[in-house]
C-alpha cells in the first residue's frame, strides 16, 4: 500500500472539497459575511426550484446552529466519506448495479456510468430527464445527476453513509467533477486501484491523513495555551493501529476468552500473534480452572465485545473475522452467521461522526464479503456516535450510564418542534451501550493529557476519574475496566507512563488487583508516522479478576527500532519475561519492571537505603564559574579545613572550603582541586536565583 499516495491525496483533497464547497455555497448567495434574505427566491440572477430554496434553508439553518466554516468542512467531509465508500465498492464489485461511478474497466478515469446511460438500471433514476441531458450534450450536468442518484440509491443498503437525495448536501457537491484534475479524477488516477482491495487498511489511513492539517493546528494552538475542544478532540487524537497489534490485542482477548472453555488447535493456528499462557503453579492453575468454569461464555452467540473509541473501525472489523472464524469451527453457516456478529456480538462507539460513519462502512464491508445479501438483508451494525446525547457529544463514550431510560417511542404525530426520532433513538443507543457489561473491550483510546484538556473535560475526569486524570489514555484504561464482565477481558494500546510514573501510582495500585494476562512493550516507533522517543507505548490484555500468583508474559520490543522490526521480534519469540504483579508490589511505586530479575526484587524485601538515611543530591551551584575557584586561585588564610559539620563551618567565618567536584580517573586519591565559597553558610549560593526569581542552586 502506497500511503505516501494516499497522504498527499487526502490532505489535498480536504482543502479543494472545502474551497469546492465554499464556492458552492456562493452561487446560493451564503459565505462567511452571511446569507442574506433566508426565504430568498432569486440568487445571483438564479431562479431558485422549490427544491433548490428547501435546501438552503436547510443550509442556513445549519450554519446558524454551527457557524459557517464548520458546517463547511462537515459538508467536505461528508463527500470525501461518499466519494471514498464509493471508489471502494466500485472496485471490489459492490454496488448493486455493478456499474462503476469514476472508472471503467481498464481503471482509468472514464465514469462506465455515462458509457450506456439508456440501459443502466438503478433505482430512482429519471430516464425522461436522462435522455434530455444527454440530448442538450450537458455531459457535466447528467453525471452530477447520475451521482447524485447512486449515491440515493445506496441509501436503502447504507443509510448511514448515504443520505436520501434532497439533503442540502447535494446542493453542495463540488463543481467539474468530471476535469481531469477534480477530486474524483486524482482518487482514481493517484492512489493505485490494487491498495482499495484492503479495505480498513486504506479506509482508517484515508480517516487519519485527511485529519493531518487540523491535526497540525490543534498541537500549534496547544503552544499557545488554547485549549482542545469536543470538536477537534477526533482530528488530535486520531491514530490508526498498526494491523499487527490488533490482531495482538484481538487474539489475546477474544480469542483466549474463547479458546479457555473450546481449546481447538486449528482455531489458535490462525492466530498467530497469540500468545499461550505462561507456565502457572498448579495452584494457580486450579483457581483458573474454578474460574474459567464459570464464564458465561457457552457459544459464540453469548460473546459481546465492544471498542469504545472505534475509529474506523479497524479493531471491529478484524474481531469480525475472528469471530467468523469461532462460529464455522462450531458448525454455523458463514453467511447466516454475518447478522449474528453485526447484531449480538459486535458493539461500538465514537464521539466523531466522520469515524462513525467509515466504522459503519467497514463493518457493512467486511459482512457484505461473507454474504452477498447484506444490503437487502435489514441488518445494521451496533455502532453509534452521541448525536443528540449532549454528555456523549462532551465526554464521547467516558459517561457514566447508571440507569438506562426506557427506549424512546415513535410518536404517531409529529410536529414542528419535536426532536428528529432517529437522533433520540441514538442517543438512546449511545447510552445503551454504555450500560451493558462486555466479555472483552478492545481499543486505542485517545491519548490527551492535561494540559490540552478543556476546563469542563478537566473537571469531569477530575471528578470521575481522579487516579487516572493525567491523560485521556489512562482514563480509558479505567472506563474500559468498568464496561467488563468479572470474567472478561481488555485488550489496549496506550502511552507506557502508566507502567512507572509517580502520578500513576494510584491507577498501578488498581491494577495490581487484576491480572496481566500479557505485554507487548513497544517502547518507541511502534507507529510509523510518530518519529522520535517523545510517544512511547506498550500494548496488553488485562483480566478483570485477579489470580494471586499469576505469573503474565512480556515481550521487551523497545530496543527494536522500527514498527516492522518490532512485529517481527515478536513473532520470533524473542525478549520474553514472565512476572507477576505480586512482584511488582515489592517495589516502592509498584512499577511494572517485569524485566528485573528476582534477585533485584528481593533486595526490596531487605533494609531500605531510606530506613537509615536520607538520600540528597550533592551540591549544585548553580553557576560554577561563579562560585568554584581552584586551590591556586584562594587566599589560603580564607580557606576552611576539617570543618565536620555546618555550625563549624559558619563560626569558622572563612569563606572557601574544599569541594569534590570529580575530574580524570583516579585509583585511590586526587581531584581535590576546587574550592566553593560557602561564606555565612552559604547565603550567596542559596540566594542565587534566575531573572524569573526561581532558586538555581
Amino acid at each position: 500500500m502506497n500511503k505516501t499516495a494516499i497522504e498527499q491525496y487526502a490532505v489535498w483533497a480536504r482543502n479543494e472539497l472545502i474551497g469546492q464547497v465554499k464556492q458552492r455555497a456562493y452561487q446560493y448567495g451564503i459565505t462567511d459575511k452571511g446569507y442574506g434574505d433566508e426565504g430568498a427566491s432569486v440568487i445571483n440572477e438564479h431562479v431558485l426550484t422549490p427544491e433548490e430554496k428547501r435546501q438552503r434553508k436547510a443550509l442556513i439553518r445549519e450554519i446558524q446552529k454551527k457557524g459557517y466554516l464548520q458546517t463547511v468542512e462537515d459538508v467536505a467531509y461528508t463527500w470525501f466519506n461518499r466519494f471514498v465508500a464509493l471508489r471502494f465498492m466500485e472496485v471490489n464489485d459492490y454496488l448493486p448495479s455493478r456499474i462503476r461511478v469514476f472508472s471503467d474497466a481498464s481503471g482509468g478515469f472514464n465514469p462506465e456510468i455515462l458509457q450506456d446511460v439508456m440501459h443502466l438500471h438503478l433505482e430512482g433514476l429519471d430516464k425522461k430527464k436522462v435522455s434530455e441531458l444527454l440530448n442538450a450534450n450537458r455531459t457535466e450536468e447528467l453525471y452530477r445527476y447520475l451521482l447524485l442518484t447512486q449515491c440515493n440509491a445506496l441509501n436503502s443498503a447504507l443509510p448511514e453513509m448515504f443520505e436520501k437525495l434532497g439533503s442540502y448536501t447535494e446542493m453542495l457537491l463540488p463543481n467539474n467533477i468530471l476535469k481531469q484534475d477534480s477530486v474524483l479524477a486524482r482518487l482514481v488516477n493517484d492512489i493505485d486501484e490494487g491498495d482499495w482491495k484492503e479495505a480498513v487498511q486504506i479506509i482508517g489511513w484515508m480517516y487519519q491523513y485527511y485529519n493531518t492539517e487540523p491535526k497540525q493546528a490543534v498541537f500549534d494552538g496547544l503552544k499557545k495555551n488554547i485549549k482542545i475542544t469536543k470538536e477537534k478532540v477526533p482530528a488530535a487524537t486520531q491514530l490508526f493501529t498498526p494491523d499487527w497489534i490488533v490482531r495482538y490485542m484481538v487474539e489475546n482477548s477474544l480469542g483466549r476468552l474463547w479458546l479457555e472453555n473450546h481449546p481447538d488447535d486449528r482455531l489458535k493456528a490462525n492466530w498467530k500473534y497469540y500468545l499461550d499462557e505462561a507456565e502457572q503453579t498448579p495452584e494457580v492453575t486450579e483457581q483458573l480452572r474454578i474460574l474459567r468454569s464459570q464464564s458465561p461464555v457457552k457459544s459464540p452467540e453469548d460473546i459481546k465485545l465492544i471498542d469504545p473509541c472505534m475509529g474506523s473501525g479497524h479493531i471491529l472489523v478484524y474481531a469480525f473475522d475472528v469471530l467468523m472464524q469461532i462460529y464455522v469451527s462450531e458448525g454455523y453457516n458463514p453467511r447466516e452467521t454475518v447478522k449474528l456478529i453485526l447484531e449480538k456480538n459486535l458493539y461500538g462507539l465514537d464521539i466523531d461522526r466522520r469515524a462513525y460513519q467509515l466504522a459503519y462502512f467497514s463493518l457493512m464491508m467486511k459482512a457484505r464479503q461473507y454474504n452477498r445479501r447484506t444490503f437487502t438483508d435489514d441488518v445494521k451494525p451496533q455502532v453509534y456516535y452521541p448525536a443528540g446525547f449532549p454528555e456523549g457529544e462532551e465526554y464521547g463514550s467516558l459517561v457514566k450510564v447508571e440507569a438506562l431510560p426506557s427506549k424512546p417511542e415513535m410518536q404517531k404525530e409529529k410536529t414542528l418542534f419535536d426532536e428528529d426520532y432517529e437522533t433520540v433513538l441514538n442517543a438512546w443507543n449511545f447510552q445503551r451501550l454504555l450500560a451493558q457489561k462486555y466479555d472483552v473491550v478492545v481499543t486505542n483510546p485517545p491519548y490527551m493529557g492535561g494540559k490540552g484538556m478543556t476546563v469542563k473535560l478537566s473537571d469531569f475526569v477530575k471528578k470521575n476519574y481522579p487516579d487516572s486524570k493525567s491523560d485521556l489514555f489512562a482514563v480509558f484504561i479505567e472506563k474500559c475496566g468498568e464496561l467488563l464482565k468479572a470474567t472478561g477481558y481488555q485488550a489496549m494500546i496506550t502511552q507506557h507512563a502508566w507502567m512507572f510514573l509517580s502520578s500513576y501510582e494510584k491507577l498501578r495500585s488498581k491494577l495490581m488487583h487484576r491480572n496481566i494476562m500479557n505485554m507487548a512493550h513497544l517502547g518507541a516507533r511502534a507507529f510509523e508516522e510518530i518519529g522520535g522517543e517523545v510517544v512511547q507505548t506498550t500494548t496488553f490484555v488485562l483480566a478483570k479478576h485477579k489470580t494471586p500468583g499469576f505469573k503474565g508474559t512480556y515481550v521487551r520490543l523497545v530496543e527494536y527500532s522500527n514498527q516492522d522490526a518490532k512485529e517481527e521480534a515478536f513473532l520470533c519469540g524473542y525478549d520474553r519475561y514472565t512476572s507477576s504483579t505480586e512482584n511488582f508490589e515489592k517495589i516502592p511505586g509498584s512499577p511494572v519492571a517485569y524485566w528485573v530479575s528476582d534477585r533485584i526484587i528481593d533486595s526490596f524485601s531487605g533494609q531500605l537505603i531510606s530506613d537509615v538515611a536520607s538520600s540528597r543530591q550533592g551540591m549544585a551551584t548553580g553557576e560554577n564559574n561563579r562560585f568554584l575557584r581552584l586551590w591556586s586561585e584562594v587566599v589560603v588564610d580564607k580557606c576552611g579545613f576539617n570543618m565536620q559539620t555546618r555550625d563549624e563551618a559558619l563560626k569558622s567565618h572563612k569563606k572557601w572550603f574544599p569541594y569534590n567536584k570529580g575530574g580524570d580517573f583516579r585509583k585511590w586519591y586526587g581531584n581535590n582541586e576546587y574550592f566553593v565559597n560557602w561564606e555565612n553558610d552559604g547565603e550567596e549560593i542559596c540566594n542565587f536565583k534566575d531573572k524569573f526569581g526561581k532558586l538555581r542552586s
